[in-house]
């Protein structure tokens, strides 16, 4: 049985006054009407015997008081007026720590909650230096980098930058590089811009391969700044990593050593995630002393219905009906909130379903509620956010994309339609609720999904742990090898390089030489081909083209989907949703990547079934758990597709099933896995005919919890589980990563094993339905159709595993 793969102390929340995301101390903004409590608040969504019992935990975070300091001396006193002039009277502590660091030639991450000021703290040393330069006789004088995980964030940043520069003049000339500059403009920035805004991707793409073009600003580079850099996790984590090393063999290359200056939301040992991340020592900064009003958290659970889906499991009401519900309430009080949604369908369905039900109480009510997303142009998304913050809009539905720094202070409630992930984000977005001095709620809707479920049973997960580590691997010969062309493209690689690259490195290269794309002449590497060598990998893609997505009857191209997701998603016969219109896929061409659909309103949605089988290839660790054995290592999957299921839209029921004759695809990568014995089985009474549905019915619901203990999702995991494994002649669960050579996340899993597998066992047995549902061990991207599964048997061989387990290392 597996699970076939898809697409892929509480930290402080604080508040700021509005300034972009350069925040400051200060109070709540002119105007800003009283807010009514956030427990009222609260109270009144939960009132009624139907709603109070979808609450199962508050939790009351109380508020805290500034700290400040004064700003390092060696700032010079022009930036400090522009940043009195701003409004800023006084830095708080953590502000003036970091930036002493900066000034020190100190690497620095500052991981600090949201609207802390993050920004102003690594931007008073980048600007000071920058006058600096701007008084040096000859040249272009010092300059600056920055690096934004989006194209949004990159823009807003420049135009913070300009507000709070304005009164320094030319000295400081600020610029967006990335790929919707215009051409004409290109040459400018890289002649004269020394504050450069870009993106990972253009980096890696138009700025390093054109090296000598950008000479004199590289020459000068005195700070880079990675901000967001918690977003820069797993297989895209690992390649920015490597991009970042590329750069700074440029810089030393032009005779400059950049410090980098790093911003990340708050994480467990941000100072280790971020040395993994640029490859330098790095010093942090973590105690936020910025002010904090007070913060009620509630945990909330939709009701089951009396519909029934697959094999009879209970259905519970959706998240995203329940937070329609809840923004509207929102709204006819007044409340100035923002939904988070983890799709942009979601974020627009739970818009209209919000609309329509305000029209219903005052026609006028139904305009202030809207949908934000990416894929909106930016100035639709601006004004938008002018809209939240004069009070004019009352509520959105928002993707992440309103996550990552984006102004919109002043609101009163956040809620969160499904536990996003990882409780960085979840902290990340319950920070954008609320004003300095004042209280905010935020309330997280639990999906119907084993982790959802486990977190608002168990709130202790959330409010009593450490967010997670950053989980990245840059020594993933997947990802280096790509990366060790693209540098001995810029300049031929030689010896000296390893120690920047790695050891992998030299175990690569011998390999790169032999596939004739690097050649070694005398003591260096060189780049053999034609074609340009970063274009050899897209550090965000899956591997392999895109297919995309065209409309039969108009030749339209509608979008496209990763490789590795197609044959899953756009197969013939597929259900393919866009922009709210439905189609069905006539013909996948794999040769030339296409999927030809047509526009359909079929009564149902498919479903892809596939087999997949695992193989060891090296087993790296190997620890005891009793009589059975935890391992962790490399391993070689072979999934294929092979059919697919047509259900009835609303319960779930299967009306048929079609054969799909489809290649097999492999992926060589890293796993977890642990093996059970006879005696074991005996102990934990399970029985040769409920074996299978007991081990996967715990496979999927510990893939359902690790991102709990790994900076993941489950679709970027997979997992296989097998009553007698030929490599292991044991019953055996494995658990591996999505991505080819691994991204980490598997390897996290074994090192968390006892807690990550208690978790998983608790989850299942607290679970109130009778024997699996969607909420414990039941997995929407089974390939196997959710069959067999047994939830009393997973339970009780997960105990005896991990009663066996105590005292075991791993």
């Amino acid at each position: 049985m597996h699970d076939a793969l898809g697409p892929l102390s509480i930290p402080p929340v604080t508040h700021s006054m509005p300034m972009a995301k350069i925040s400051s101390p200060g109070g709540p903004s002119a105007g800003a009407p009283a807010q009514t409590s956030p427990q009222a608040v609260l109270d009144r969504l939960s009132a009624g015997p139907s709603r109070a019992s979808r609450v199962t935990h508050t939790e009351h975070l109380p508020p805290r008081a500034a700290r400040y300091a004064v700003w390092p001396d060696r700032i010079r006193p022009e930036v400090i007026s522009a940043v009195r002039a701003a409004g800023i009277e006084q830095p708080w502590a953590h502000q003036a720590l970091a930036a002493e660091h900066a000034l020190d030639g100190e690497s620095v991450v500052v991981a600090t909650g949201t609207a802390s000021g993050k920004s102003l703290a690594y931007l008073t040393p980048v600007l000071s230096a920058l006058l600096d330069g701007s008084e040096a006789p000859n040249g272009r004088g010092a300059t600056a980098l920055y690096l934004a995980p989006t194209k949004a964030l990159a823009a807003d940043q420049r135009r913070a930058v300009r507000e709070l520069a304005a009164p320094l003049g030319n000295a400081v000339r600020p610029a967006v590089y990335d790929g919707d500059t215009p051409f004409e403009e290109r040459e400018w920035v890289r002649q004269y811009a020394n504050y450069v805004l870009t993106n990972p991707d253009m980096l890696h793409r138009g700025i390093l391969p054109s090296h000598p073009r950008w000479a004199s600003f590289l020459r000068a580079l005195r700070y880079v700044v990675i901000d967001e850099c918690h977003t820069y996790r797993g297989v895209f984590g690992s390649h920015v990593a490597q991009v970042l090393r590329r750069l700074r063999r440029l810089c030393a290359r032009y005779g400059s050593e950049p410090v980098f200056l790093l911003a990340s939301a708050t994480s467990a040992d941000p100072a280790a995630s971020a040395e993994r991340l640029i490859g330098l020592p790095v010093k942090e900064v973590a105690d936020d002393a910025s002010p904090r009003g007070e913060l009620v958290f509630a945990l909330w659970e939709p009701p089951l219905t009396e519909l029934h889906g697959e094999k009879g499991a209970p259905v519970r009401r959706t998240a995203t009906a329940e937070t329609a519900d809840l923004l509207t309430d929102l709204a006819v009080q007044g409340v100035r909130s923002v939904a988070f949604v983890r799709s942009r369908r979601g974020a627009e369905l739970i818009a209209v379903i919000a609309q329509e039900r305000l029209a219903e109480v005052d026609r006028s009510l139904a305009r202030r509620v809207a949908a934000y997303r990416g894929g909106y142009l930016p100035e639709e998304r601006r004004a938008l956010e002018r809209a939240l913050h004069s009070g004019e809009l009352l509520g959105l539905a928002a993707t992440t994309a309103l996550e990552l720094g984006v102004d919109v202070s002043g609101l009163d409630a956040v809620i969160i339609a499904g536990y996003p992930g990882t409780r960085a984000s979840l902290w990340q977005q319950a920070g954008r609720a609320g004003r300095s001095g004042q209280g905010a709620l935020a309330v997280l809707v639990a999906r119907d999904d084993p982790l959802d479920t486990y977190l608002v049973h168990h709130p202790e997960a959330l409010f009593q742990q450490p967010v997670e580590s950053t989980v990245l691997d840059p020594d993933n010969p997947y990802v280096l090898a790509p990366h060790l062309c693209a540098a001995a493209a810029e300049l031929p690689l030689v010896d000296k390089d390893f120690a920047l690259f790695g050891p992998a490195a030299a175990e690569l290269l011998p390999q790169l030489e032999a596939a004739k794309l690097l050649r070694r002449r005398t003591k260096a590497w060189h780049w053999t081909r034609r074609e340009r060598a970063a274009d050899l990998t897209d550090i965000r893609g899956e591997g392999g083209k895109p297919v995309q997505i065209v409309e039969e009857g108009t030749g339209r191209l509608l979008g496209t989907v990763d490789a590795s997701a197609a044959h899953a998603t756009v197969h013939e016969g597929a259900v393919h949703l866009h922009q709210g219109r439905t189609y069905l896929v006539r013909r996948l061409d794999l040769e030339d990547s296409v999927a030809l659909v047509e526009e359909a309103v079929p009564p149902y949605s498919t479903t892809a079934r596939d087999t997949t089988a695992i193989s060891i290839l090296e087993t790296d660790v190997e620890v005891p758990w009793g009589e059975g054995r935890l391992c962790y290592g490399s391993v070689e999957v072979t999934n294929q597709v092979v059919s697919f299921l047509r259900r009835k839209l609303i319960t779930g029921e299967v009306l048929g099933e079609t054969k799909l004759e489809l290649p097999p695809r492999t992926l060589r990568t890293r796993a977890v896995w642990w093996t059970v014995t006879e005696d074991q089985l005996d102990a934990a009474r399970v029985h040769p005919e409920i074996l299978g549905g007991a081990l996967h019915a715990a496979e999927h619901a510990s893939i359902g919890m690790l991102p709990l203990f790994a900076t993941c999702d489950r679709w970027d995991i997979g997992g296989v589980s097998v009553p007698l494994h030929p490599d292991t002649l044991l019953p055996t669960v494995f658990v591996y990563d999505g991505h080819p050579g691994g991204a980490g996340f598997a390897e996290r899993a074994f090192h968390t094993a006892r807690e990550w597998l208690t978790a998983t066992r608790q989850a299942i047995a607290a679970c109130e339905c009778e024997a699996g549902c969607p909420s414990c061990i039941q997995s929407p991207k089974c390939g196997n159709g959710n069959d067999p599964l047994h939830k009393r048997g997973a339970v009780r061989l997960l105990s005896v595993l991990l009663r066996d387990a105590e005292g075991a290392a791993g």
